[in-house]
């Protein structure tokens, strides 16, 4: 059977990289005794893959990983195992079964959540009004809203419009902004590559050490909606 595991991380562990993150949850499986699938040969190894790498210094509430598993059981006592095993940071919020043909968290992945927050003291000091109005103009308004992107192979234009799908600012115990972005191996765009074209359209030089946190991870439906990973599963009862 496959089962779609969903964590946040926070604290101290957004420190901990994605290779860690990977060898953490496998210690963890052990130890809350789910009865997962292992690879045959020489040497086998537990059948899980992750949806999208998180880097290292973000938070987040919406991560995924997906596993097979001989048995398993019901959800709600699946999560309280593993949150038994659970470090201070990393919480197991969901744990659904996919149906047989469901494709791999992976290769769903289509968009992601994300909610930037400027630091204290951040100068100009406008008000989350006055973001918006500059969003709006420069964003939402334009035409096209080009970068340049560097990759292994160089640099090159990108048109962030189509890629983008939602930035907004708000007040939340600070300036905030709110951006939903393409995620996946097609076209995987960076917050902090919108905002620091912003600020660059704005004149603003020295870019703020953002904090960044994730959301959510979403697949696209046939239809164009884009779904939280965790609904393409049923809890188990």
């Amino acid at each position: 059977m496959k089962i779609r595991i969903k964590f946040r991380k926070r604290g101290v562990m957004k420190f901990v990289g994605h290779l860690d993150m990977m060898r953490y949850f496998q210690k963890a499986m052990r130890r809350a005794g789910i009865d997962i699938c292992y690879s045959a040969g020489f040497s086998p190894h537990q059948i899980m893959s992750f949806a999208a790498p998180l880097g290292v210094g973000l938070t987040s509430d919406g991560e995924y990983f997906d596993i097979e598993a001989h048995s398993s059981p019901s959800s709600s006592e699946a999560i309280r195992a593993l949150n038994e095993t659970m470090a201070d940071g990393v919480e197991v919020t969901g744990y659904v079964r996919l149906s047989d043909d469901a494709k791999s968290a992976m290769s769903q992945v289509a968009a992601a959540d994300y909610e930037l927050r400027l630091p204290e003291g951040f100068l100009p000091s406008y008000s989350a009004e006055e973001w918006e109005e500059k969003i709006k103009k420069h964003f939402r308004d334009a035409e096209s809203f080009t970068v340049v992107k560097k990759t292994k192979k160089g640099e090159r234009a990108l048109d962030l419009k189509p890629l983008v799908y939602e930035f907004c600012a708000g007040e939340c115990g600070g300036i905030c902004f709110f951006l939903k972005v393409s995620t996946g191996s097609t076209e995987n765009v960076k917050p902090e590559l919108v905002l620091d074209a912003l600020f660059e359209r704005l004149g603003i030089c020295a870019t703020p050490a953002v904090s960044v946190h994730r959301r959510e991870i979403y697949a696209r439906t046939e239809d164009g909606r884009f779904l939280p990973l965790l609904d393409m599963g049923e809890e188990i009862a």
